[in-house]
């Protein structure tokens, strides 16, 4: 009796140390997340990014952390207007989220990221740039959505090319503005069981369609 005492103790100290772990884990998370999403400079989401890949570095069974680094850098690039600048961040922003992608290579939301920095490789310099990585992007956007048709981030960056494409040849963006509302009805659709599933990427989709007909 107190051998199988023994056990239940050490198993229920286990699973509270576990379950208090996963706490701090989310809580420290969420917290970068919030200063990602809030940011207002450079530098606080800098900050932001350092903690992430250090708590990528202790979680390695954990993809959130290099997913949430990877965003930030693409954040930082959108500030930007130097293109050599912006392409160092950018080339930030793949070479980690390739480690989100070693740790889960089937999740629709990593695939969509990747598309994201394609996309902003285009606005390096459009006219060179434009048919190499529009392709590239809209493929992985297409990915992401045959991983998940539910995505919202996948269709709200797929209209978000689309528009730019259209616009940049000076053709029609109704079949970009469509998807545009279609992301809208996706996110107001979206559910998730996980507390640090990405929630950005709708105020895109709600400034696209201002500019549409």
């Amino acid at each position: 009796m107190k051998t199988n005492a023994v056990i239940l103790f050490v198993a229920l100290t286990l699973t509270y140390n576990q379950v208090c772990a996963n706490d701090q884990y989310v809580e420290a998370m969420q917290k970068n997340i919030q200063m990602v999403y809030d940011g207002r400079s450079a530098e606080e989401i800098q900050n932001a990014v350092n903690t992430f890949e250090r708590i990528g570095n202790a979680e390695k069974d954990k993809w959130e952390p290099f997913y949430y680094a990877s965003f930030g850098y693409i954040m930082m690039a959108t500030r930007e207007q130097e293109p050599a600048r912006k392409d160092v961040m950018l080339d930030k922003a793949s070479e980690i989220l390739k480690k989100a992608a070693g740790i889960q290579p089937n999740e629709s939301e990593i695939v969509a990221l990747e598309g994201f920095i394609y996309m902003m490789k285009v606005t390096v310099d459009p006219a060179i740039r434009g048919q190499q990585y529009s392709g590239l992007a809209m493929q992985a956007f297409g990915k992401a959505l045959g991983m998940n048709p539910e995505n919202p981030r996948a269709m709200a960056l797929m209209a978000q090319m689309e528009f730019g494409t259209a616009q940049f040849f000076k053709s029609s963006t109704t079949n970009a503005c469509s998807k545009a509302n279609l992301a809208i009805e996706k996110f107001e659709n979206f559910k998730s069981d996980n507390a640090l599933a990405p929630r950005w990427g709708k105020e895109m989709s709600l400034s696209l369609l201002k500019n549409c007909e």
